[in-house]
């Protein structure tokens, strides 16, 4: 059934000389953002700079569920683009999950990301199984692979999830869910470049075979720290205190924070983490964009990577 290449095949195809990229994208939140259009200006520009592939990410609870199949579909049908769906186990019926892999697979989408999926309103709050669904990400993958010849990725978390006891139950379940049938694996987003070494370290001594697997980090160039705090708060994840004190200082004092200065901080930041990950072998850089080109064509661009179009398009 498989029509389109999976991750790793695109990976390990990639030019010569150069780690590649990808981009992670987010459905409309509902109608009237759909057509403002931002998102598709993103895409478009994406489309031109040439990605490995892009995911589409998918609300928590499933608020998105009938968006994201319908963007993502777009993606797949209308752009060049090779996309990669988000599936999470929250909230859905099996039935549900089965439907929605074949709404994706009727649009030639083959390649999925399964989650188990944050809690609808608090994705830090308690996790309930679905009464007719699954429990855990493993058994997502599963049944995604179980439907037809789909590519499978998962999360992994450098940092550790914020529900596992510690860094050993969270790199036993990542390979638990590499055995199921998962072929790679995308972080959630991190700022010390440390916690994903010791994860890739930590999933080679679990199980030598499943650390040969692609471990993709997330990155996301920080251009405002309200929103990089909210973003860190829904994640669990945490900035380093010497760089949340330098964006603190680069932000100011005032009733409004110093986007300019924050924004510089950050694309330097994200530049730095990307030469260093690109040093220890990383085998793709995937970027958080929330929708805009700029900064992550800027951090492309000062890593030297030949890009076909220019970076600079819309404010981010």
């Amino acid at each position: 059934m498989s029509r389109t290449p999976s991750i790793v095949d695109r990976l390990g195809s990639a030019r010569s000389g150069r780690i590649p990229f990808s981009v992670e994208f987010s459905p409309p939140r509902d109608a009237e953002a759909e057509a403002e259009g931002r998102l598709w200006r993103a895409v478009r520009t994406f489309e031109r700079l040439g990605p490995a592939f892009v995911s589409m990410t998918y609300g928590a609870g499933g608020s998105t569920r009938d968006r994201t199949v319908r963007v993502t579909g777009r993606l797949a049908e209308e752009t060049t683009l090779l996309p990669v769906a988000h599936l999470t186990a929250v909230g859905h019926s099996i039935d549900e999950l089965r439907a929605m892999v074949g709404a994706y697979a009727d649009r030639g989408i083959t390649n999925i990301l399964a989650l188990r999926g944050d809690p609808p309103g608090n994705p830090l709050g308690e996790w309930e199984k679905h009464p007719e669904g699954l429990e855990y990400a493993d058994e997502l993958v599963r049944l995604v692979r179980d439907l037809g010849d789909f590519h499978v990725g998962v999360a992994s978390f450098p940092e550790g999830h914020h529900r596992s006891p510690d860094l050993d139950h969270d790199t036993r379940y990542l390979v638990q869910k590499l055995r199921a049938g998962a072929e790679y694996s995308i972080t959630q987003m991190f700022f010390d470049v440390e916690h994903y070494l010791r994860l890739r370290d930590r999933v080679v001594a679990c199980d030598a075979e499943q650390g040969l697997k692609p471990i993709i980090p997330e990155i996301m160039p920080i251009t405002s720290l309200r929103s990089a705090r909210r973003s860190l708060e829904l994640s669990g994840s945490h900035l380093p205190p010497v760089l949340e004190e330098r964006l603190r200082r680069a932000a100011g004092d005032g009733p409004e924070e110093n986007r300019a200065a924050v924004r510089e901080v950050g694309i330097e930041v994200a530049t730095e983490m990307c030469e260093r990950l690109i040093s220890e072998g990383a085998p793709c850089l995937h970027f958080i964009t929330l929708n805009f080109a700029r900064a992550t064509g800027e951090v492309l661009d000062r890593l030297g990577y030949e890009l076909e179009a220019p970076a600079v398009v819309q404010p981010a």
